[in-house]
């Protein structure tokens, strides 16, 4: 899929699946984010190539499209003069629900964001938290499967990001809602989702399940033993690790390449005749793998323009 906006490239041959539960879309300002959201909606037409939602027919028109999804977008968009009882059931009521069952959902729904107690209160006085719950609550009105967030938990203070997550991670894992977490901050994907699709400069330049992404290659463990480091340290050697490194508080930072099994490291602190207090695996970080797919991407479209560059000389 291409999407052009006027000569400017916003996305360009992306081919990605997103998958069910909750998949983060993660990627800089500007790296095309918001505009596959718009295209997933419906609002933005695609230069080439096609999007399919799964219980959607093929070439739904918009407005059949939204029926089937909930949207909360970056910036506030709320109508002014409106609580936020009025506000969440205008929503309804526009996504085509009879007005009785629009009241209804709407109640249920603010309480289910924990705005039951605020929502008479005018939209115009609700904190920056709480203008996101509304947001979010307009989005679930008419229950959808699927929940496309923007940049949900932008301006909020830890308590307020906290809350918002939790909310976020229920509904995938309590009610089966297929959420995309469309975001540039990394802790809040970390925290919530199963699944990342990273974007640079229009393009996908990693995706898949977060826990396959963050094992990499070499196997690295942090292995606290109460004496002998040094001994250990060269049984593991010996064993076949391909690095052991001393860190503070008796631990040892083991790399183990494929085809070693984890057995080593207990055999190796028996033969030195000390005891293991603990072992844990450590994972790349998803900043690792964030920052290394961006710069991996941008090596090769530098490497790309160099040699285009080149050939026109």
């Amino acid at each position: 899929m291409t999407i052009r906006y006027g000569t400017h490239v916003a996305v360009s041959d992306v081919d990605a699946e997103l998958p069910s539960g909750c998949v983060g879309l993660l990627g800089r300002n500007g790296a095309g984010k918001t505009s596959i959201l718009k295209a997933l909606l419906g609002l933005v037409r695609p230069s080439s190539g096609e999007l399919t939602i799964a219980g959607v027919p093929r070439g739904a028109h918009g407005t059949e499209l939204r029926r089937h999804v909930g949207y909360m977008p970056e910036r506030d968009c709320l109508v002014p003069g409106l609580n936020g009882y009025e506000t969440v059931r205008h929503a309804a009521e526009l996504t085509g629900l009879p007005a009785r069952i629009a009241a209804r959902r709407a109640h249920e729904v603010l309480w289910y964001v924990e705005l039951g107690e605020q929502r008479y209160r005018p939209v115009a006085g609700y904190s920056a938290g709480m203008r996101q719950k509304v947001k979010l609550a307009v989005a679930l009105v008419h229950d959808p499967a699927i929940l496309f967030l923007d940049e949900p938990t932008n301006g909020l203070d830890p308590d307020g990001r906290r809350d918002l997550l939790a909310l976020i991670a229920s509904l995938a894992r309590e009610f089966g809602k297929t959420v995309v977490l469309s975001t540039h901050i990394l802790p809040d994907v970390d925290r919530v989702c199963s699944d990342v699709v990273v974007l640079e400069r229009g393009r996908v330049v990693a995706a898949g399940p977060l826990a396959e992404l963050t094992r990499g290659i070499a196997r690295r463990f942090r292995l606290t033993v109460d004496a002998q480091r040094a001994a250990v340290r060269n049984a593991l050697l010996v064993e076949g690790a391909s690095e052991v490194l001393e860190l503070q508080d008796d631990a040892l930072r083991v790399t183990l390449p494929e085809g070693v099994p984890v057995a080593v490291l207990f055999r190796a602190a028996a033969g030195a005749g000390v005891a293991v207090h603990a072992l844990v695996e450590e994972r790349r970080s998803l900043a690792e793998i964030f920052l290394g797919a961006v710069d991996s991407a941008a090596t090769a479209s530098d490497g790309l323009d160099a040699a285009a560059g080149g050939a026109s000389a």
